[in-house]
């Protein structure tokens, strides 16, 4: 009993340190395979012992000591109960999620989508991929809830939006924050349509405490610069979602709507088409489209429509200021906005 009640000492301390210090910057898949495997300890011992009084008082005894000591070391520790034995592994997931400290190789690690995580017994039980599994989850659990509300973006962008949004809160310098977000978006390789449903989700999130509030604010400036992703933001998500941003940040609504200009500066009218079309050979979006795009901006953000149609005015007076189609990209959008 003496070597039981040393490791879950031992396991509730390392629990602390998942949450709380600087070392995690050293950890590799080995030291996170111990730590899971630890946790699976305490979990087989809460399973073992719950129903037996005598050896729970112990341990709970235990519990208490070791939580005394850990006060001590680490301020906002916050202590385990016996009960908590039974969750271990979630508990020391989230402890390493909030941890600033985390490296971004451990993160690469729990989020691999390559190879998710297994109940094949091992040495050490493979952790990678157990974000993902978790993600899963609780989409699963989302998708069948009775709730009619069901994510716009769907059940797994917006579980891994709101993980998003509590890592970037974590984060405690701007470099290490856009660290975290440069590194999310390689992860996800080609998926961008998907990383563009996470990062709505995120922007989305509700809870109004400053921080979420400041991390938005930077996911936001980030974006600014990822012209990429702000362009495939725009013309590949539904236009609700884009709407639902632009009511919510002000800083988006003024990307969006330089982004909308951007493209029509981009077109050139087309003879054989009849129509305005992108110069580019990757067309991003229909002279149709893009008057959609403007007329559902101006709807939402009704104070926003006389400052740009005063720029388009000034812009198709240095066209010429002609009434003919086909002239002036700025004088034809007026018009479609006005039939």
């Amino acid at each position: 009993m003496e070597a039981v009640l040393k490791n879950l000492a031992s396991t509730a301390e390392l629990l602390a340190v998942a949450a709380h210090s600087g070392v995690v910057e050293q950890w590799d898949k080995q030291t996170l395979c111990r730590a899971f495997q630890w946790a699976r300890y305490c979990e087989h011992l809460y399973t073992r012992f719950h129903d037996i009084p005598v050896i729970r008082r112990v341990m709970e005894k235990q519990l208490q000591l070791t939580n005394q000591s850990l006060r001590a070391v680490f301020p906002g520790y916050t202590e385990v109960a016996f009960s908590d034995l039974s969750r271990y592994q979630h508990l020391l997931l989230c402890g390493l999620l909030k941890n600033p400290e985390l490296p971004i190789s451990i993160m690469k690690i729990l989020f691999d989508t390559s190879n998710p995580a297994n109940n094949q017994q091992s040495e050490y039980q493979d952790v990678t991929g157990f974000c993902s599994l978790t993600i899963q989850c609780k989409s699963a659990c989302k998708v069948l809830s009775p709730l009619t509300d069901l994510s716009a973006v769907g059940a797994d962008a917006e579980v891994q939006g709101v993980m998003l949004m509590e890592r970037l809160c974590a984060g405690r310098e701007a470099c290490r924050t856009e660290h975290i977000l440069d590194s999310v978006l390689q992860g996800c390789g080609g998926a961008t349509q998907h990383f563009c449903q996470v990062i709505t989700a995120a922007l989305l999130t509700k809870k109004n405490l400053p921080a979420q509030t400041a991390s938005q604010g930077f996911l936001l400036d980030w974006l600014q610069k990822e012209h990429s992703v702000l362009q495939h933001m725009c013309s590949a998500l539904p236009a609700t979602l884009i709407i639902d941003l632009a009511k919510e940040h002000l800083k988006f609504r003024d990307a969006y709507c330089d982004m909308l200009k951007k493209w029509a500066s981009e077109m050139e009218y087309s003879i054989t088409e009849g129509e305005w079309v992108q110069s580019s050979t990757e067309r991003t979006v229909s002279f149709q489209r893009l008057t959609e795009h403007f007329l559902a901006l101006f709807e939402a953000c009704p104070s926003l429509r006389e400052d740009v149609e005063k720029e388009l005015h000034a812009l198709k007076t240095f066209d010429g200021d002609f009434d003919v189609r086909g002239l002036s990209v700025w004088g034809d959008l007026l018009s479609a906005f006005n039939k």
